[in-house]
């Protein structure tokens, strides 16, 4: 069967079924997370001889285990999501009495419960995963997978049998692992794998770290209950979003009762027959339960032999890659949080598709990042698409005008929950061109692909003004903010705006 293959950024269509007759693959990934099976899976369903492997199932992982499905589907998203929908439900049935329920007994919350219907979940996935990849026709081998020449992968099985084969194409996927700050008893503290896992549920929780990991575990363990403080080091959580976004986020946490602690480090931690004994650097000193170090992830790559095949890396370990996912090694390539790219589970899909595009379907296609939704997903989540506010004003010529509009959902006006939503959209003044859009409040994230989409297209201002809203509905406020909040120019102070 001929193939077509990308060599030196044109695509060879030639027969090559003799050259690649000694390849006992067309493809191997080492890998089996989002990116790697996306990859394997489309490039097998283009013709291509795939083999893959992967870590022994386990939802904690180590340098040792992982599992078919990588952090999303085992120890990441997913598992995360189901403890949020869980946290939710506090408030919810609390909401419900206003709206008529009798719910006169005590609220229990079982742990325990709610653990084991996570694990269950993560164990169909898994297997879900596995048979996508054997309908595919991807052989899965089931070991540590490591280079040992640009066309050549070693796979140590779980007895300690060492496989070898050889492949047209190496894809490395292998994604990352949560890191531990340097400092004294560290050990004494989790990561978000132990923190989806633990058999109890934490009476005092301390999170140190401000990004999204950090904020949504504490509002999963204060929405079951917990006494929660919330350590990080910048004035604000969430850096690199918008500015008053993660203002309004701050607030929120602490109207929900999260402690915050913002420019704080944790310098030590002691086990006493208390708890754990929380030092910090302003001399503060507290007992917990539980300490949840979310203070980033590196990727997976030290134990990959790729310095001595002279892979190059860069100073946080991840795979340097070119605008198509190849390495500095033509036949070797790299998709996923393991290049430190934008890690995001469905970014990952997208390398793993223009990879498999690239490669074996004869088109070439990079990878866009443009317009790429994201949400965090605290308790009420944050979406957000496009630029921040910030972002807006360092790549804007001209003004940059800002639309917000702040309200309490109509479910809460019955509830008597007080909680505001807040939307946020950023134009470009000269062109109308919508630049960004932020959501704060319940199914931030629902709402957000759609308008996701509008940007991808590149909507003006003027279009979501002529759009029909949904009536009664949160997400009719995108297109009914007619009134400038401030015009601001780049460099410069916003300017006053009359609505």
């Amino acid at each position: 069967m001929a193939r077509k293959m990308l060599i030196d950024g044109e695509v060879n269509q030639t027969n090559q079924v003799e050259e690649e007759a000694h390849f006992d693959f067309d493809l191997f990934v080492i890998g089996a997370g989002s990116g790697g099976v996306r990859a394997a899976r489309f490039s097998a369903n283009y013709g291509a001889k795939v083999g893959i492997c992967e870590l022994p199932f386990h939802p904690i992982s180590s340098e040792v285990i992982g599992g078919v499905g990588g952090t999303c589907v085992i120890r990441g998203c997913v598992p995360k999501k189901i403890l949020v929908y869980g946290a939710n439900f506090g408030g919810e049935i609390e909401d419900a009495r206003n709206y008529g329920w009798e719910v006169n007994e005590k609220l229990d919350f079982n742990w325990k419960k709610l653990l084991q219907k996570k694990t269950d979940e993560i164990i169909r996935l898994n297997g879900i995963y596995k048979r996508l990849l054997s309908n595919a026709g991807v052989k899965l081998y089931e070991g540590e997978g490591k280079i040992i020449g640009p066309n050549e992968v070693e796979v140590t099985q779980l007895d300690g049998t060492k496989l070898r084969y050889s492949a047209k194409h190496i894809l490395i996927a292998t994604g990352s692992r949560a890191q531990r700050p340097a400092i004294p008893g560290q050990e004494l503290a989790i990561t978000s794998d132990e923190a989806l896992s633990l058999e109890d549920l934490p009476k005092r929780a301390v999170v140190f770290g401000g990004g999204y990991i950090a904020v949504e575990f504490a509002s999963i363990w204060r929405g079951m209950g917990a006494t929660v403080d919330l350590f990080f080091r910048k004035e604000l959580p969430l850096r690199g979003f918008d500015d008053e976004m993660r203002a309004v986020v701050a607030r929120n946490l602490e109207g929900r009762g999260i402690n915050l602690h913002p420019r704080s480090n944790l310098i030590e931690l002691t086990k006493t027959e208390e708890g754990i004994k929380i030092y910090t650097d302003h001399k503060e000193e507290l007992l917990a339960d539980v300490v949840l170090f979310a203070t980033g992830r590196a990727p997976n790559t030290k134990r990959l032999n790729l310095e001595a095949l002279g892979v190059e890396l860069d100073n946080a370990g991840a795979v340097k890659v070119d605008e198509y996912s190849c390495t500095n090694i033509p036949s070797i390539w790299a998709v996923g949080d393991v290049t430190n790219r934008m890690n995001l589970t469905p970014v990952a899909l997208m390398e793993g598709t223009c990879f498999a595009k690239t490669v074996f379907a004869g088109q070439p296609t990079k990878p866009d990042y443009n317009h790429i939704p994201c949400a965090v997903f605290s308790i009420p989540p944050l979406s957000v698409v496009g630029l921040s506010e910030e972002q807006a004003l360092e790549q804007a010529n001209g003004d940059v005008l800002v639309f917000t509009s702040t309200f309490n959902p109509m479910k809460n006006t019955i509830s008597g929950r007080q909680e505001k939503t807040v939307m946020k959209l950023v134009v470009d003044a000269e062109t109308d061109k919508v630049l960004g859009a932020s959501m704060f409040g319940p199914d931030a994230p629902e709402i957000m692909q759609g308008i996701a989409v509008a940007l991808k297209c590149g909507a003006t201002k003027q279009q979501f003004d002529s759009t029909v809203g949904i009536h009664p509905s949160a997400a009719e406020e995108f297109v009914t903010m007619r009134s400038v909040t401030r015009r601001v120019t780049a460099g410069g102070k916003p300017k006053t705006t009359n609505p």
